[in-house]
């Protein structure tokens, strides 16, 4: 019994392994979008959650975002960076602008899965690019290093709150527990194979 066991867990490590080399350059946020989030504060029952996939290599970045409950209906979605302060304070539009692209507008809830080509201006509110010095690539490594430092935010806008409806700071979700999860099917699977093998001998 101890054999199957101990090859279960090289099999974990081993994943574990190969699959944060593989995946060593997309990187991870996540957000709770609210309405006491915003700055100021407001009352909204709408919630939210955002998931921000950004590969600097790759020059990649996904945006997946779910809301409902919605006071107003929706006007413009984007990401704001970079604050003063981890986790608190306001900022400019650092994306495209008026909002993302193909963003369901008119709505009080919806769904969004959009993915950009960071090296392009087009993904960016031409005000950060210039902030960045003007240049689109210094720009992308801004962005990227304002999600790291916590001072990014995704912002829903609606006609009730033309500032913001709600928001939520966008943190790092860790590797090594993704990466657990989508090894673990595997390993249990190479665990039974070894345990049938292992009665019939």
């Amino acid at each position: 019994m101890k054999t199957p066991l101990i090859r279960f867990f090289l099999c974990v490590s081993l994943l574990l392994f190969t699959g944060s080399a593989a995946y060593a350059n997309p990187f991870s946020f996540a957000a709770t979008l609210t309405g006491p989030g915003e700055s100021p504060p407001n009352a909204s029952p709408g919630t939210g959650s955002a998931f921000v996939t950004f590969d600097p290599v790759a020059h990649f970045m996904q945006v997946q975002v779910n809301f409902s409950g919605l006071l107003g209906t929706t006007t413009a979605s984007h990401i704001h960076s970079p604050t003063a302060v981890p986790g608190t304070g306001t900022a400019a539009v650092a994306t495209q602008v008026p909002t993302f692209i193909n963003f369901p507008l008119s709505v009080t809830s919806g769904a969004y899965n959009q993915s950009f080509d960071t090296s392009l201006a087009s993904t960016y509110n031409p005000a950060f690019v210039t902030a960045n010095g003007g240049s689109v690539f210094a720009a992308e490594s801004a962005l990227f290093a304002s999600l790291q430092a916590g001072t990014a935010y995704l912002n829903i806008h609606t006609t009730s709150f033309p500032g913001g409806e709600i928001r939520g700071f966008l943190a790092t979700v860790p590797e090594s527990f993704s990466t657990a999860w989508a090894a673990m099917p595997i390993a249990l699977m190479l665990l039974l194979a070894s345990l049938r093998k292992a009665r019939a001998i």
